[in-house]
């Protein structure tokens, strides 16, 4: 028979051991959830060199007044229909995904008050 002592690490590494798989396997499940939840307020983006000149103008205005929660929304059918195109942002606002959320739906109330057929999209740098 092993001495107790001897035992009683055996026991503690193997009861440790476990302990710590636990511990991975429950962080995996977190941060698998958590890109879950952060997908679902991921938008489809425009670069702002991709826009048409007209939206483009709106951005160079609107820049100064951003910070860096600030978001902008585009939508637009093509680069010469300046009546079908549309840059809305949310500049005033506290937190990142806030503003993505309340710039894609004023773009989305707008896209469907010009009947613009392409979906709205963040506009990134």
């Amino acid at each position: 028979m092993a001495h107790p002592r001897h035992g009683w690490r055996w026991w503690n590494n193997k009861a440790q051991t476990g302990f710590l798989m636990k511990n991975l396997l429950l962080t995996v499940l977190l941060f698998a959830s958590a890109a879950q939840v952060m997908a679902a307020d991921a938008y489809p983006t425009v670069r702002v060199r991709d826009i048409p000149e007209g939206l483009k103008m709106v951005w160079r205005q609107t820049r100064p007044e951003m910070t860096e929660t600030s978001r902008c929304a585009a939508a637009f059918d093509n680069h010469s229909d300046v009546e079908k195109m549309t840059l809305q942002c949310s500049v005033h606002i506290k937190m990142a995904a806030e503003g993505a959320r309340r710039a894609m739906r004023y773009c989305e109330e707008k896209r469907q008050e010009l009947k613009i057929k392409e979906s709205c999209r963040m506009v990134t740098d």
